[in-house]
């Protein structure tokens, strides 16, 4: 029993000290985080993909205004139906069983006209057909036909998708732009977060070791009667909540690590610790240039000319669908048919048509008169939204700004302060051993130096993620002193 008690804690401690030799310890700096935040964290990616969709979107656009070049066949269409022919003896239509097979195919070059909303087109046809009553075999062809679709007085779909669908692209290249800000702005969070934890582990780790050492020298002082019971109590109280803190400020560490770790795309066999950035830039922004800034690239205010396009066109959608809608339809071309395929395009004959469709609302019980106005609404609400969006926008910029200056001298104010509380509480646990002050005395100086500390991070933490929200606010990088910018065509790749 004694030996598979022992095979089993060397095991356990033999995989123990596998795990740890497998696991690779990974000191990042806070520049590096927000790097590798940048480039393969989770988000980033989402954001890189969502960026692809609409870089698609645009590019289907495109190609509407683009000529296509489409072949359509059917091979083989065999039909024995009765079919409508022309008897050209008794001088009318007759009914007549068929028993025949046709191979169709044809080519068709179509191009949309923005600016009217209607296509021409050009087409080639030609159909082979076998009569096997008679049996007879011969080639139709249409060597050229050109057509014209035009819609009269209708919505024109092409004319507004010229205005809203690149205001939507360089909206997405501008959110793209501005989700990588926000992941920047997570990577703050999540950098500051483990870095206290690691410095709530240090002070916890201290504050054991001088709560053991005090309460060592307490008990001695004790024994020789120069403190009374109630200040041992308090010590060794001290020093076991002191090992409570310790275990906890642990777990916690643990916690924010792993946090991290996912964010960063790392696997659990990377160990993060964290290096505190020992400077800040000594920035100041101006208001009015940040606001500029946000005014001409931020992607809420293309949002919002985009929200009152939407409502335009929707409008004149309405307009048009309550009103006369008609259609042209035009074409012209030339056409032949004969048992020889060579001499099937020897003699050609003209054919033409051309059609004016249309539909007018007689009685409709004010449906199309009810979405013009509901439209006409939709358009000033949107207008409203867009004017106080527009406004809460600037307040709120205002506000943000002001923050950020003001970041700058906190970030100094605390780091004196750490500073000195640190030496505080050194002088005060000096006088404390030689019986100068009281165990509150001591305690109150161990705990400023432990708030004044955090303060310490926490006011680093403000400064950078202010600093991330301007860059997200504007799109600019206020250190370089240029716009944001990114290879948009190697995020498609």
């Amino acid at each position: 029993m004694k030996k598979i008690l022992l095979l089993t804690m060397a095991g356990i401690l033999l995989l123990s000290l596998q795990k740890t030799e497998a696991q690779t310890v990974k000191v990042l700096t806070f520049d590096e985080v927000i790097k590798l935040a940048s480039e393969q964290s989770p988000n980033a990616l989402m954001a890189k993909h969502r960026f692809r969709a609409s870089y698609w979107q645009y590019r289907t656009f495109v190609a509407e205004y683009r000529p296509s070049l489409t072949l359509t066949g059917t091979a083989p269409f065999y039909s024995t139906a009765n079919e409508r022919v022309w008897n050209s003896v008794l001088e009318r239509w007759d009914y007549k069983a068929t028993n025949v097979l046709r191979n169709l195919g044809s080519l068709s070059l179509t191009q949309n006209i923005g600016l009217t909303g209607g296509s021409v087109s050009v087409n080639s046809d030609l159909t082979l057909e076998n009569d096997f009553d008679r049996d007879e075999r011969k080639f139709i062809t249409v060597p050229l036909s050109i057509g014209v679709v035009q819609p009269l007085f209708r919505y024109n779909s092409l004319k507004w998708q010229r205005k809203t669908e690149p205001l939507k692209y360089d909206a997405a290249k501008k959110t793209f732009l501005t989700n990588i800000e926000a992941v920047h702005r997570q990577a703050v969070m999540s950098f500051f977060s483990l870095a206290l934890a690691q410095i709530n582990k240090q002070i916890a780790e201290m504050n054991y070791s001088n709560a053991d050492t005090l309460w060592q020298i307490a008990q001695g002082r004790y024994e020789l009667g120069t403190i009374a019971e109630d200040e041992l109590l308090q010590m060794q109280l001290s020093w076991l909540n002191a090992e409570t803190e310790r275990k906890t400020a642990e777990m916690n560490l643990r916690d924010r690590e792993i946090r991290l770790r996912s964010f960063l795309g790392f696997t659990d066999n990377v160990r993060l610790e964290l290096v505190l950035p020992s400077e800040i830039p000594d920035l100041q922004v101006n208001v009015q240039e940040v606001l500029a800034l946000a005014l001409e690239n931020n992607p809420e205010i293309l949002n919002q000319q985009l929200n009152l396009l939407t409502a335009q066109s929707n409008l004149a959608q309405a307009k048009a669908d309550k009103g006369l809608n008609a259609n042209l339809i035009a074409s012209f071309g030339l056409r032949d048919q004969d048992p020889d395929f060579a001499l099937a395009y020897s003699d050609m004959n003209r054919q033409q048509n051309i059609r004016v469709g249309f539909t007018v609302p007689i009685l409709d019980w004010g449906l199309g008169r009810g979405r013009y106005q509901m439209a006409q609404s939709s358009l000033e609400l949107a207008q409203v939204q867009s004017d106080q969006a527009l406004v809460d926008f600037q307040q709120n910029l205002f506000l943000d700004v002001e923050q950020f200056n003001l970041q700058k001298d906190q970030v100094a104010i605390t780091a004196k302060s750490d500073t000195v509380a640190q030496k505080m509480f050194e002088v005060t646990k000096q006088r404390f051993l030689i019986g100068k002050i009281s165990v509150l005395e001591l305690n109150n100086a161990d705990t400023r130096k432990d708030q004044n500390r955090r303060a310490y991070v926490q006011a680093l933490q403000n400064y950078w993620s202010y600093f991330y929200n301007i860059r997200s606010l504007s799109l600019y990088d206020f250190i370089n002193r240029k716009p944001l910018e990114t290879e948009y065509d190697h995020l498609i790749q």
